[in-house]
Parts: structure tokens; sequence; C-alpha cells
């Protein structure tokens, strides 16, 4: 999807700034414009009330300086407080063009913004403890903090958290493009509003962004229920689950839902319901997609419809047991598994991954598999089997209930009955399921979800 902003490690930050500093932009001059982007966030914060910047001894503090003085400029009361001296060039030159007040202690001050410039991205080791100490009692006497690029004590690239107990960041000012630690857990749980500044940094085409809001279309003029696509859910042993998804599915853009059960539950006239053994329900060339998991159950005639489905050579979604029941396989259709972080991580002891951070096992999983890989969560990413990554802004935290990963699992599915690839259909899907979210408000069952999706998926078209 065109227009996502990238999403870099560490390195290949530092290489897109390279390329800046080749092309004949100063270190000094990409600092002062991260440090004057990063102000105006902090100065909309502040709204003319005092501003303390903790400065540390790199660039991330050179950007500090530069912040303080562009607030220091507009009149603001404003105390840097440097328990290091500057280390870098860069850094030197910033805090001799900083024109007020450096304290290498702020004892006794209380204020209404604490600005986060001790370290940057670059930091792979816990804080020391005197430093990790003057920031926690910062933050403590502050209303509201703000991180420049990161909050110090964040690992970048992995989203750690380098020291426990890191004062929680009401506003993240990201420096140039987006690092893994803003959007991936525990780190992303931490950081509050997030915003960009561009600092003039193009970087190579990059395998992770973050990914974009979608817009649907409406049926063509000449459509009709196959055309719009056929989706066939594969029940199971325990039926609610695999209504949820049918529920979810038929609000998500599919011409025809079909629930392929022969022990079929109560359900709603507009849902068709096929009794048939399930070798011959899903001999039917119209199927534009297929999803088993969802209430299959883990006996041996689940394994026995897992089985069935797995040879169908649809587009196919798995989901909840059916990853359960998988085992190790290389798939050549298009595939989506959507593992939650216990089916992430056994999924990963079938094809011998090591155990990492979900990122990695995400994309090491998709590449060994070749299926496209949705690992939910509050830090949800998407990897395709070419490396291909999405992360994605957070949902609601009313998600984290019971029957909301079927919703998810037919919304996908319904997606790629429409003919979108499983990569698309599973970044449309997490969007849809974030915006019900949204429309369901607080407290909300998994059936309450699945009913929202209709009118959420309004606000997509």
């Amino acid at each position: 999807m065109p227009g996502n902003d990238p999403v870099l490690t560490v390195a290949e930050m530092q290489a897109a700034e390279q390329a800046l500093i080749d092309g004949g932009t100063s270190v000094d001059e990409l600092m002062q414009r991260a440090g004057r982007g990063a102000a105006e966030w902090v100065w909309r914060l502040a709204a003319n009330r005092p501003v303390m910047v903790l400065c540390g001894p790199g660039n991330n503090g050179g950007d500090g300086y530069v912040i303080a003085e562009v607030l220091r400029k507009r009149g603001l009361d404003v105390l840097v407080v440097a328990p290091i001296e500057p280390k870098t060039e860069a850094a030197s030159n910033a805090r001799a063009l900083y024109r007020g007040e450096v304290a290498t202690t702020g004892e006794g001050r209380r204020g209404a913004v604490l600005v986060d410039c001790l370290f940057g991205s670059g930091l792979t080791r816990p804080l020391s403890q005197d430093l990790h100490t003057l920031l926690k009692d910062f933050a403590a006497h502050h209303h509201h903090c703000v991180a420049i690029d990161l909050p110090s004590g964040v690992d970048s690239d992995s989203g750690a958290l380098l020291n426990d107990d890191l004062p929680r960041i009401d506003l993240t000012v990201a420096l140039g493009a987006w690092k893994f630690a803003h959007w991936t857990m525990p780190a992303s749980g931490r950081m509050g509003l997030r915003r960009l500044v561009d600092i003039g940094v193009r970087a190579p085409r990059a395998g992770a962004s973050l990914s974009e809001r979608p817009c649907f279309e409406p049926p063509a003029a000449d459509a009709h229920k196959y055309r719009r696509g056929l989706l066939a859910i594969v029940g199971g042993a325990m039926p609610g689950a695999a209504l949820l998804a049918c529920r979810a599915a038929m609000h998500s853009g599919a011409g025809y839902v079909k629930l392929l059960s022969n022990d079929p539950p109560a359900t709603s006239p507009a849902l068709v319901v096929d009794e048939r053994p399930l070798t011959q329900s899903l001999d039917d060339v119209r199927i534009g997609a297929l999803l088993a998991g969802p209430g299959l159950g883990r006996d041996e005639e689940a394994r026995a419809r897992l089985d069935a489905a797995l040879a169908c050579r649809a587009p196919l979604v798995l989901d909840a047991d059916a990853l359960i029941l998988l085992g190790r396989r290389t798939f050549s259709q298009d595939v989506l598994v959507t593992p939650h972080e216990g089916e992430l991580a056994r999924q990963c002891d079938a094809y011998g991954i090591a155990r990492a951070d979900k990122l990695a096992m995400a994309r090491s999983l998709a590449k060994a598999s070749g299926a496209t890989v949705l690992a939910k969560g509050p830090d949800t990413v998407l990897c395709a089997p070419d490396g291909t990554t999405r992360l994605f802004p957070p949902g609601p935290t009313w998600l984290s209930t019971a029957g909301t990963g079927d919703v998810l699992a037919g919304m996908a599915a319904s997606r790629m009955a429409t003919g979108a690839s499983a990569f698309e259909a599973a970044e449309q899907a997490v969007w849809l399921h974030h915006e019900a979210a949204h429309v369901a408000g607080a407290v909300f069952t998994a059936e309450e979800l699945a009913q929202a999706v209709k009118t959420a998926y309004a606000r997509f078209l």
C-alpha cells in the first residue's frame, strides 16, 4: 500500500541520515530540523507553562538544546538540566547556541512539562542507576512528560524496556522516521500520543512500514453475490466461534457467506448452512476463500476437517484450533495464519524457530511456512513471506476479550473472498476490527463487536 511511513531499525536510520550528510546536509542542520520540529509539539503541550529539558551527552541531548532555545525565544520559562556534558560535536554546537540557563541538577524544580532528551534510539544498555533515578524523579514532579525520538531506557529495534519502572510518557515525538519500538510492546504501551517530525530523510524502500488506513470500494455496477466473493467457513465442535466469524464476515464485504457444518446451530436465516459431507461442500470452484479454525475442536474429527480444508486450493485463513493442529507445513497457495502470542510460539516450535521477540518470530514463521502471518495482540504485526512487514497503530484495549479473534478471522477471510491477497486482507481486517471496537464502545462482547462491523465498514467507503 503506497504512502505508508517506513519503520526503520537503528542501522537503517543511521544509513538514511548518512545519505543526507553525504549529499551536503550537515549534522548540525539535521539537529536543527529535528529540534525545531519537536519544539512545535512541546510548545503546544506546554501552553505557556514552564518546561524542563533533560539533555544527555549525545545528539539526542543536542536536540534538547535546540528545543530549549526555540521555546526560550518564544518566551517560555525553560530550564535545561544536563547531568553529563555533550560528547559529540553537534551536541556541543547546539549547547553553545542555547542562551538560557543550564543546570547539572534540577533539585527542587517543579514544572508543567518534562522533555526527555537523555538518550535516543541508539541506546542498547540500561540507564545507570543515578540517571534512572533522576529521570523518574523529574517525571514524578511534572504534569506531562515528552520523549524526543524515544523514551530513554528503551531498545529501539526490539521495543524492550532496558530498565524496570520507566516513567510513562504523554507524548513521543519521533525524529525522521518511525522506529520499531514506537509500535511494538512493551515499549509502545508507555509512549502516549505519537507524532512524527520530518527532517528530510528519504529512506530506501523499507521492508517495514506503518499501515495506512484503507479505503474500500462499493460493489461494482454489475456485481452479484458470487462476483463479490463466496466465503466458506468450516464449522466444528464449538459452533459459537464459527458463528461469530460468520456474522463478522457477512458485514465485511463478501457477497455470500456459507457455514459448512454437519451439526448446524440455530442461526440467522441470512446465513446459509451446508450440511453435506465436508469434502463435497468444498468441491465448489466458486469458493473465493476458506476459513478454518474458529470452534473447530482438537480431536480426530477436527483434524480430518482441517485436512479437508488444507486440500482445498482456495485462498485460506487458518485461526485458533487450526493453528494448534497444523504442525509444520509449507504453503504454495495464498494462506493467512492469525496466531495470538501462545499460538505463535507453538507454531515457531513446530518449525524449529528460536523464541525471540514477536516481530522476529512472525517474520521467521512467514519465511519458513510460505504463509502470511498476522500476529495478533496489542501490538499486532503483519509479515509476508518475502519479509514485507506492516505495523499498526494500537486498537482499543477493550478488544482484549474472548471471541474477538474469531471476529477478526471472519473479517480477514471475507476480505480475501472479495479478491484481496492474504496480506491486503489482513491489513484491511485489522483496521476494520479496530474501527468496529470504537463503534461498539466500552465493555463489549465479541457478539456486539460483530454487530458493529456494518457501521464500521461504512466509515472506510
